[in-house]
């Protein structure tokens, strides 16, 4: 269904029509930095410190190969999937990128349209541009993303409006309880929240509205991240969210046995995408003994380093149910508004679909993906 975007552009062709942007998706990157601002190309692109672990992302990539299998036989390929009581029409969901009206006005408002037509759940950031309520409205399958703040009445509020507005799945993320050491931002003297951008979901909260008085930023930077947190905090959440939660940023496997005797219902096996430790391990070489270690007993996700369909099948054969893709959308969206956020979708979807049938498989879910581990 999904390989069919590739018999469109070739009967396109037929009268001289070809896509208006790269089906290569690491070419949508240089593209988006000529377009935005410094500020705002270098606020999405950039990463922790040197960059290593961004970097180290990448690399294990292109360190674990497909086998593909000869005369499989599958004359249809099944990318249906199952996670956290959810069918997936595919094992791709949007991730939470924050701050997007830096990069086009419709900002989250097009990723949500774009996502809905393609049937593909968004999963929204609390440091979203627009708020929660307001992507609902143009949302379909949306899950919801915390940045859990340091006043629980806050957290309960945001918890509240996001049941409300018809998000059916909780996403914590635990590795952002601060902001890591980012040079490119620093060499701009760019945040986005200093400059009301990306608080949206505070400014238009009751809660956070009766405390911040005449300086809501100040309030908003005193209120962001969660540094005490401990494991014993999760009980919060239970009391407060009757759905779906998972854990975004587990990158070894105790954190991953922890998740899942707290009751947890899924993990993110993330790095933040190399934004928040330098040098910190590769997402995809977490994946593995995560995935041995607690795989039948908790959805196990992925996300950091997603640019291909071939990078999503290889996620899928270390075990992950499904995976969050981020930056891509994010340029396409920067290029193209909701259309480049579509095209983004349907050419990932594509080359999954294409990569998996000629790699000899049916479906996402089938135990003898196989994967070629090259260490050298």
């Amino acid at each position: 269904m999904y390989a069919d975007f590739q018999n469109e552009i070739y009967l396109n062709g037929l009268t001289d029509i070809v896509p208006s942007l790269p089906t290569d998706l690491t070419r949508l990157e240089p593209l988006a930095e000529k377009k935005l601002s410094r500020e705002a190309y270098d606020y999405v692109a950039g990463a922790a410190g040197t960059g290593d672990t961004a970097r180290e992302n990448r690399e294990a990539f292109r360190r674990h190969r497909l086998v593909p299998r000869m005369l499989a036989g599958h004359t249809t390929c099944d990318l249906t999937t199952s996670v956290l009581g959810e069918t997936l029409p595919a094992p791709v969901l949007l991730g939470p990128v924050g701050v997007l009206r830096q990069l086009h006005p419709d900002g989250e408002l097009a990723v949500a349209r774009a996502a809905e037509k393609m049937g593909v759940t968004m999963v929204l950031s609390t440091a979203a541009s627009y708020t929660l309520e307001e992507v609902a409205e143009a949302a379909g399958p949306r899950w919801y993303q915390l940045y859990w703040p340091n006043d629980r009445d806050l957290a309960i509020s945001f918890l509240e409006r996001a049941k409300a507005a018809g998000y059916t799945a909780l996403v914590v993320t635990l590795d952002t309880f601060m902001l890591a050491w980012r040079p490119h931002d620093l060499d701009n003297a760019y945040l986005p929240f200093l400059r009301g951008l990306g608080n949206q979901n505070y400014f238009a909260d009751p809660v956070f509205s009766a405390a911040a008085g005449d300086n809501p930023i100040l309030h908003w930077a005193s209120l962001f991240g969660n540094p005490s947190l401990t494991w014993d905090d999760l009980v919060f959440l239970r009391e407060h969210w009757d759905g779906p939660i998972a854990l975004k940023g587990i990158q070894d496997t105790e954190d991953a046995r922890r998740a899942v005797d707290a009751g947890m219902d899924g993990i993110v096996v993330s790095n933040h995408g190399g934004r928040q430790v330098d040098g910190a391990i590769a997402a995809l070489d977490a994946l593995p003994p995560i995935t041995h270690a607690v795989g039948d007993q908790i959805d196990v996700l992925f996300d950091s380093g997603i640019r291909s369909g071939a990078d999503v099948v290889k996620a899928l054969a270390l075990g992950a149910k499904a995976v969050l893709v981020a930056r891509p959308y994010a340029y396409g969206l920067a290029l193209a508004g909701e259309a480049g956020v579509r095209h983004v979708l349907r050419c990932l979807l594509a080359e999954t679909e294409l990569t998996l049938r000629l790699s000899g498989h049916g479906d996402v879910t089938s135990p003898s993906l196989e994967i070629l581990q090259n260490v050298t």
